[in-house]
């Protein structure tokens, strides 16, 4: 042991002191300010399935591969970092001794080898990041690019220490050998050793390397430990507990269900809640629970949210990733002020600090901070502006492809609720929605005699609920958009004739079906939402009053109703089996209860619902009836878990676009991107959005006007039914587009005939 030796062996133990004492106090810190949230226990266990999440995801990467051009190459970096700091440990005595290595394992040949390959994965990793980093820069891709509002300095420091600590790792093992300290065989060393014949004899250089390997790992820590909003470090561990704590303990993202509403740590009950003390939704950082702040720690900025958000990818001010972040920024701020006990009332007055100067002692940038609403413009000092609450469709595709499992919609419907139920701020067109639901139980605001108006012209008989459910084997729930749309008829009339074919008994609730209050959760309005499901729970257990649990059986058309009646009721003691009328029609086609025997020679692309896609997992059965019916699947880019919203979730579908290009429209350029002759969906609200898009798109010369819009249970009606006399067109609708239903009658274009949705002045011109 040298003077150099010594020397660099006490400036590497002197940083390493300060390093880790600034480390462990910013961990501490940020343990503390995540407790700051409310408290939520559904994240406690079970343990063993959510231990088996955590493992399943961080080892073997399943949803950082979703990306699988970027997933290898973090792999690579994660394991570089977690079994690489054996090797930087390893470096305290090789700066004071190079010959210094691990008791037993040191000169073992598989422990050379793994040093070997974390050396040069780390290399190869952080080059691979720092390289896609660049090539997705948003100065070339500008709102394309994912990484577009991320903080570039911080990624490029991480990379910067990752690639550093691999050519660290590589180099103390390369001058070992060239110095004759170690001699292990090639299979084990197959770079360093090559490398080692280029270098000179040096024990000094081991020596050096080792601090180099140090140092840069100590700096990381004490960047890491002063700055706690740096999400792309502090992800390397808030990860695990974010994997581990996530809602669905078996591995499922948070989607389906929405997070019911919670305050201090236990579901409210409306009627004995109480504003001044209950939290209703977040009307103020700490009103998310800790996980929601674990959630806003963990974010690494890498924008896959963003690149998947259709808000965002269609000119609107909603970045997913720039909502957790700034989410984050604020936490962070006001964390001093509310960790003193600073609390504001409901009008805006402080309550938690009290005396002369009860500021004293508190950072004034964080009074500063907890003076700023949560939602509100930019001049008002808001954190999120109500344009980016708003533009959420909550189709879920950033909770999807989230690789951390950040739960970004039920944050941002908590935020919703406590603007629609505490302030009443919402946008114009929600109140009229919002009314017709409290008044005529349906958004639409149409009477409930009118509920069966869709049976008229059909040639049999609709079984109606009249006190004996009987020997029907199913409850066909046909949902607002299915009973008073104009084009959602259409679907909801195929499905029972072909459940009329099939020799399927079911029944129709009629005039005591009211909205599942799928629109008003989504929006903000859980007391709403909580009204109409206590009635239609109430009302269906009376329909299943007699029945066994395993006939419980509802069938339904409109992908939302299916959500909410199978994910959301059995929270308010509605337990029925849902079905989709695409899976139940599947398995009919399955079954030859139901045989297509005219094949329709088109070309079809296939829509998929979000909320019967990504919130539910139904992929295969829509497009087996597609396939059934004889007709050309053409997929589009976009699809399956990836498929693009169209526009119409998170009660959007009663909002206005004012910002960038339609969702539906961007959604039918890419679907008309295939030359369909059909575009076929699941879901009528993605019906409506979708066949205005192409209205639109026929207006502008842009598709060709035989292109149709249909449910797929359109085309299997069609197939099933080809040949049998058609009723004719009326003379005012469109005759383009091929057989919707087996009665050849087309989809009319809302410029031409109503429907239950307007269309807008500028889809029409």
């Amino acid at each position: 042991m040298g003077a150099l030796q010594i020397t660099m062996g006490v400036i590497g133990v002197a940083v390493s002191v300060v390093a880790w004492f600034v480390f462990v106090q910013g961990v501490l810190r940020q343990v503390r300010i995540i407790r700051l949230g409310q408290p939520d226990s559904t994240r406690n266990g079970p343990f063993w399935p959510r231990l088996r999440t955590l493992i399943k995801e961080f080892a073997a990467h399943t949803r950082m591969n979703k990306f699988r051009h970027v997933g290898p190459w973090h792999w690579l970096v994660m394991w570089g970092f977690l079994l690489g700091s054996a090797a930087l440990f390893e470096a305290y005595g090789e700066i004071f001794d190079p010959h210094f290595a691990w008791p037993v394992i040191g000169h073992w040949g598989p422990w050379q080898l793994l040093l070997e390959l974390l050396g040069l994965g780390t290399v190869l990793g952080g080059i691979a990041l720092a390289v896609i980093r660049q090539l997705n820069h948003p100065r070339r891709a500008d709102r394309q690019s994912r990484f577009a509002g991320s903080n570039f300095a911080q990624a490029y420091f991480v990379e910067a220490v990752v690639i550093i600590e691999g050519l660290g790792i590589l180099g103390v093992k390369a001058f070992k050998i060239s110095s004759g300290i170690e001699d292990p065989a090639l299979w084990s060393s197959f770079v360093t050793q090559p490398l080692a014949a280029l270098l000179p004899t040096s024990t000094a250089a081991v020596s050096v390397m080792a601090l180099v390997k140090l140092l840069s790992g100590m700096i990381w820590l004490y960047v890491v430990g002063r700055t706690l909003t740096m999400g792309v470090a502090w992800h390397r561990f808030s990860a695990f507990f974010n994997i581990y704590f996530k809602r669905e303990p078996d591995g499922g993202v948070a989607l389906g269900a929405l997070k019911p509403m919670m305050s201090d740590g236990k579901p409210l009950d409306f009627e004995e809640a109480d504003p001044e003390k209950d939290v209703f939704g977040a009307g103020k950082v700490e009103d998310f629970t800790w996980k929601g702040w674990l959630d806003f720690s963990t974010c690494t900025e890498c924008g896959r949210c963003q690149s998947q958000c259709p808000a965002w990818n269609t000119g609107k001010p909603l970045s997913p990733k720039l909502v957790i972040t700034q989410l984050r920024d604020h936490a962070y701020a006001k964390a001093p002020y509310l960790l003193a006990g600073g609390k504001k009332d409901m009008t805006g007055e402080e309550v938690g600090l009290t005396g002369d100067n009860p500021y004293a002692g508190i950072d004034v940038l964080a009074v500063a901070e907890a003076e700023r609403p949560l939602v509100g413009e930019a001049d008002a000092g808001g954190v999120i502006d109500p344009e980016v609450l708003w533009s959420c469709t909550t189709c879920g595709a950033c909770v999807e492809q989230c690789p951390v499992d950040i739960e970004h919609v039920d944050h941002i419907v908590d935020m919703r609720r406590y603007q629609v139920m505490i302030e009443s701020n919402f946008p114009t067109e929600l109140n009229g929605m919002f009314k017709n639901l409290e008044n005529k139980g349906n958004p639409w605001g149409q009477n409930a005699k009118d509920r069966l108006a869709w049976t008229e012209d059909l040639d049999f008989e609709v079984p109606v609920f009249e006190g004996e459910f009987g020997d029907a084997e199913y409850l066909f729930w046909v949902g607002c958009a299915g009973a008073f749309e104009d084009r959602a008829k259409k679907t909801t009339r195929a499905v029972a004739e072909l459940l009329h074919v099939a020799g399927v008994k079911y029944v129709v609730l009629g005039p005591e079906e009211t909205c599942t209050g799928d629109p008003a959760r989504r929006a903000g309005n859980e007391f709403v939402f909580q009204m109409l499901a206590q009635q239609n729970v109430e009302v269906l257990n009376s329909v299943f009053e007699d029945v066994e649990p395993p006939r419980r059986k509802i069938v339904v058309t409109c992908a939302h109703c299916f959500n909410t009646l199978a994910n959301e009721y059995p929270e308010l003691g509605g337990d029925y089996e849902v079905v989709h009328h695409t899976q139940l029609l599947n398995r009919l086609v399955r079954e030859k209860r139901l045989t297509p025997v005219a094949p329709i020679a088109e070309d079809v692309t296939y829509h998929d619902p979000c909320y019967l896609g990504r919130h539910n997992k139904v992929y295969e059965a829509p497009r087996e009836l597609v396939g059934a019916s004889g007709a050309s699947l053409r997929e589009m880019p976009r699809h399956a878990e990836r498929s693009m919203c169209c526009g119409a979730g998170g009660a959007r579908m009663w909002m206005e676009e004012r910002i960038g290009k339609r969702i539906n429209v961007e959604r039918v350029d890419e679907a008309l991107g295939t030359a369909p002759s059909k575009i076929a969906t699941g879901c009528p609200f993605c019906r409506v959005m979708l066949t205005d898009g192409v209205t639109s798109r026929q207006n502008d010369g842009k598709a060709n006007e035989n292109v149709e819009v249909v449910d797929v249970a359109q085309l299997l009606l069609s197939a099933v039914k080809r040949g049998e006399q058609a009723v004719p067109v009326p003379a005012t609708a469109s005759t383009s587009g091929g057989e919707a239903e087996s009665d050849g009658r087309a989809d009319v274009p809302t410029d031409q005939v109503p429907s239950g949705t307007a269309q807008t002045e500028e889809d029409k011109t």
